[in-house]
């Protein structure tokens, strides 16, 4: 079960970008940038970030800002290309406040070189049970507000941290009924929600990242991870959104593999960045063009 003392990140307004900070992650996430703002806010997310003892700042940008990052020792750790409206790239930018925060043990490098290699081998890939004429092994729909408590109990059954509050019903609702989050999951003969996942949608951007993937741990093994993103990434090609990306935790070699499988293309590493399983963890970013 989750950590239940963990506080959650805030998200609030730095002029007039966007921002998640707070001890969670142990960051500030720059996550929308305003161009107006640009490049002023670097001195500030610096100042802030130096303020609370953070150990990175983590920013997401538009290809046209990158420099003026980079000149301010941030380093280039992923892409997508696309990402804006199908058209400008975002890139995914660190700096580390700390040494410590930038030292990843051999063992776990080795490990997500190991994973990503493996990954990128099964690139494309379309199982046979993923054919038209072959059902999945549950039954998969889109979720409603009704599900809400369920979905928190699978989320906090699965995740023992988290960086936002899924394991809270009233976010759960709220998102869902701003049209922010779109939820999906699979259920058993039964009725019981045994796997879930989401799309958190960026209208204005026009791209969406396929997220929150969990699976009861007694209904693991049957590739249900494939189903749900297959059945997310039609329902987000109907809404008009041709770039899908993910933020995949480093170390899970399925969730790699699955997106692998699923045409989705690794661009780089995000090194010791989000709080998501009880402790701080490198992420893979990974993205797919509709």
């Amino acid at each position: 079960m989750r950590t239940v003392n963990t506080p959650f990140d805030s998200i609030e307004k730095l002029r007039n970008s966007v921002i998640q900070h707070g001890p969670s992650s142990n960051r500030i996430y720059l996550m929308k940038l305003v161009r107006d703002d640009h490049p002023d806010i670097i001195p500030d997310l610096v100042k802030m970030a130096e303020e609370n003892r953070y150990g990175k700042i983590f920013a997401k940008v538009p290809s046209w800002a990158v420099d003026q990052f980079l000149e301010n020792k941030f380093t280039k750790e992923a892409e997508v290309p696309g990402f804006y409206n199908g058209e400008t790239d975002a890139v995914f930018l660190g700096r580390f406040l700390k040494d410590e925060r930038q030292e990843v043990p051999k063992d776990i490098r080795d490990k997500i070189s190991e994973i990503i290699t493996i990954a990128e081998s099964k690139a494309g890939q379309v199982t046979e049970r993923q054919d038209e004429d072959d059902e999945p092994p549950f039954a998969l729909r889109r979720l409603a507000q009704e599900d809400a408590h369920t979905l928190t109990k699978l989320y906090a059954k699965v995740f023992e941290s988290y960086p936002f509050p899924i394991f809270e019903r009233e976010y759960i609702v709220h998102t869902m009924e701003e049209d922010m989050i779109s939820y999906y999951g699979a259920f058993d003969e039964k009725g019981n929600l045994v796997a879930a996942s989401s799309a958190e949608m960026d209208k204005k951007a026009k791209n969406a990242e396929m997220t929150d993937f969990a699976t009861h741990p007694d209904y693991r093994g049957h590739g249900t991870a494939l189903y749900l993103l297959a059945l997310m990434e039609k329902d987000m090609k109907e809404r008009g959104f041709p770039v899908l990306y993910t933020i995949a935790r480093a170390i899970s070699a399925g969730m790699n593999i699955t997106f692998a499988k699923a045409g989705y293309r690794f661009t780089g590493t995000l090194v010791n960045n989000t709080n998501i399983s009880g402790h701080i963890e490198s992420m893979n970013v990974w993205y797919k063009k509709l």
